[in-house]
């Protein structure tokens, strides 16, 4: 028997899940709303924990999307530190940790991402950080403090925008990865040729298509060692190694699970179960706009989900077509911008120039449809780049025209 009741459950307190109980208040509804959250701090924003919050120059107070008042002024109660343990969706009941039991109407799993972590020897060393929280960011800047010489592991956001952040803080940083240039995973060479020519103009040293072997030291890492048993002399460790969606509720609750390793939800958002949703990291849809299914890990695109399915449960429901939206700070060096994501593409063209620090890469497909858009410094290009995208208008014979700087892009 279940100790109380919500109409609406929103089980994980990320910005998805704090985006879902902004938007059922705007949209008028005024039922019960139990947002239920792991960790110990109010919905916040991640991005500042590679940024500002590394670097002390904000607190995690300032990340969050709301002051603490606000929840109770709009009648959202916040459960911090409160797991959801299990969820019987027949019953519509939940299991928390702190062993109530709440019944519900409704629900959002906006459960998040948790970080990969890699089995490595010597990976329970001493000074190996992993950054997901303002707690973790916090304490890799302490650990700085004490050190010289600081290895990341990785060469996608995270790696790159602590580097970045790391530098400015006076310390000497070498980025260790698999791919071939720093962020060339997703954006292809020409881009990781960029961004990989901006870290070592700041002094990144650059240990590219060398995986992570091993690490080394006496109680506390002092060596990283690469597979071609190159040596790389660290004081500290990040690990840039990415992240993996948190389904675990999903997967013992019976909902049916993606290709991507998500939740499987409908062009809705809508789970297997009907009258459940999911958003953020463990949220895979049926993108109308890709023609294909997707996930994807941004906490723009998680805000953007959690309205959306806010709508859905009040029979708003429109097939979710956003064009997702990406964006990271290397320092003050560069912002890049993202719209996407491409799976694949067949070409690129370059719409300014790449030495000038203000560019556009259009990635296209093999119909001539602009699949994603990656730009430094010319964010005018996105809206095109977004239209074109959610159209899937085939350029043929006109797709020449984005690589030239001339074009009015509206035309097209």
């Amino acid at each position: 028997m279940s100790h109380r009741a919500c109409d609406v459950l929103i089980v994980g307190a990320g910005v998805a899940g704090a985006s879902c109980a902004e938007a059922l208040r705007d949209l008028g509804f005024d039922g019960s709303i139990l947002l239920a959250g792991r960790e110990p701090l109010p919905p916040y924003e991640r991005p500042p924990c590679s940024k500002g919050l590394l670097r002390g120059e904000s607190t995690p107070e300032d990340a969050q999307l709301h002051p603490p008042e606000w929840y109770a002024e709009r009648e959202v109660e916040l459960a911090l530190r409160t797991s959801v343990m299990k969820l019987d969706l027949d019953a519509r009941a939940a299991s928390l940790a702190s062993r109530e039991e709440v019944a519900f109407g409704r629900a959002l799993l906006a459960t998040g991402a948790n970080v990969r972590r890699l089995r490595v020897e010597g990976g329970d060393l001493e000074g190996i950080h992993y950054l997901r929280a303002p707690g973790n960011a916090q304490a890799i800047r302490a650990d700085a403090e004490q050190a010289e010489r600081v290895v990341l592991i990785g060469g996608s956001y995270i790696a790159c925008e602590v580097a970045a952040s790391l530098t400015t803080m006076g310390k000497r940083c070498t980025l260790v990865m698999v791919e071939d240039a720093p962020l060339s995973t997703g954006f292809g060479a020409a881009a990781g040729e960029f961004f990989a020519g901006l870290l070592r103009s700041h002094g990144i040293e650059l240990v590219t298509a060398d995986p992570l072997a091993r690490f080394e030291g006496e109680g506390r890492v002092q060596r990283v060692v690469t597979e071609s048993g190159r040596v790389v002399e660290a004081d500290m460790v990040v690990m840039g190694t990415g992240a993996v969606p948190d389904v675990m509720l999903a997967r013992s609750s019976g909902l049916e699970l993606g290709e991507t390793g998500g939740v499987r939800c409908s062009r809705t958002l809508e789970t297997s179960c009907e009258g459940v949703w999911a958003a953020g990291d463990p949220c895979e849809y049926d993108s109308v706009v890709h023609g294909r299914r997707l996930r994807v890990e941004h906490f723009e695109v998680a805000a953007a989900q959690g309205r959306a399915a806010a709508a859905a449960m009040l029979g708003q429901a429109d097939p979710y077509g956003v064009v997702p939206y990406f964006w990271s700070d290397l320092a003050d060096w560069a912002t890049l911008e993202y719209v996407g994501p491409a799976a694949g593409w067949e070409r690129e063209l370059v719409r300014g120039s790449l030495d000038d620090v203000a560019f556009t890469i259009f990635y296209l497909d093999d119909a001539s449809r602009v699949a994603a858009a990656l730009t430094v410094g010319r964010s005018d290009d996105l809206e095109h780049a977004q239209r074109l995208i959610a159209g899937r208008v085939e350029l043929g014979e006109r797709a020449d025209a984005l690589a030239d700087a001339d074009t009015d892009l509206a035309v097209l």
